[in-house]
């Protein structure tokens, strides 16, 4: 009786604040683990938005795909997604930053007809319509199984050349086998191997990559210091005759 009673303590808390307390907790149950640098801050993102520490083991990085993702979003690559979930989860602001914005097909009534008429999903005729787009594509999957499938059919076609492409559909049927056809592509890519994912875990993977490009930025900032109006470079830390160069 004496447990039942009992009341948990909490107190009121910034958003701020909730997620720095949080990414804390999560750095200090990961204890001594060494994450790779390059993939650390997607790793710690996606736990925080599941609290499944599983993702340290499952989340799967292609060779440079931190950077080649990085990169293709610095030119302005759109992000195509299987689900407006995804689409409402990413942080458009800052991928706007660099001309890129979020498209999601699944809702379009000619998608609709497409898979009608072929007899397929809408998720797989959706990526029919993005890899129709003149532009540079992240395909970013977090529910779809058949939309995975049927992008690695349109890259063997040679009808699509993604730039980047996070699979992390969550499921039974066919998610496992969906994920395995992307892992033996060239095509840079983050995948959740196993059957955990979901839309919540594709968005994550996309702000973790966004959040630390702005921190990049930061600190490449402190780094080459800033032209003053005498011409010279200074530091942004330190100052003084010892910041000029």
């Amino acid at each position: 009786m004496e447990e039942k009673n009992k009341t948990l303590s909490w107190r009121r808390m910034l958003p701020e604040e909730i997620e720095k307390r949080s990414f804390e907790i999560i750095a200090r149950e990961l204890g001594d683990r060494r994450l790779d640098p390059a993939q650390e801050p997607v790793i710690k993102r996606v736990i925080h938005t599941t609290a499944d520490f599983d993702y340290v083991e499952n989340l799967y990085f292609s060779r440079d795909a931190v950077p080649a993702l990085k990169q293709a979003i610095r030119q302005g690559a759109c992000i195509v997604t299987d689900t407006q979930m995804a689409r409402a989860g990413i942080n458009k602001k800052e991928l706007a930053r660099y001309g890129g914005e979020v498209l999601c097909f699944m809702g379009d009534e000619d998608v609709a007809q497409a898979a009608k008429e072929n007899g397929t999903t809408r998720a797989a005729a959706s990526m029919e319509k993005a890899a129709a787009l003149d532009r540079d594509v992240i395909f970013v999957v977090g529910n779809a199984p058949t939309a995975l499938v049927r992008l690695y059919e349109l890259m063997e076609e040679g009808r699509c050349r993604p730039l980047g492409i996070i699979g992390v559909p969550v499921g039974f049927v066919n998610v496992v086998e969906a994920k395995e056809l992307i892992l033996g592509t060239d095509c840079p890519h983050i995948v959740a191997r196993g059957r955990k994912g979901g839309s919540n875990v594709a968005a994550a993977i996309c702000n973790a990559l966004l959040y630390d490009m702005k921190n990049d930025g930061k600190n490449l900032e402190k780094k080459r210091g800033y032209q003053n109006d005498t011409g010279t470079v200074e530091k942004r830390y330190g100052g003084g005759d010892e910041g000029k160069g």
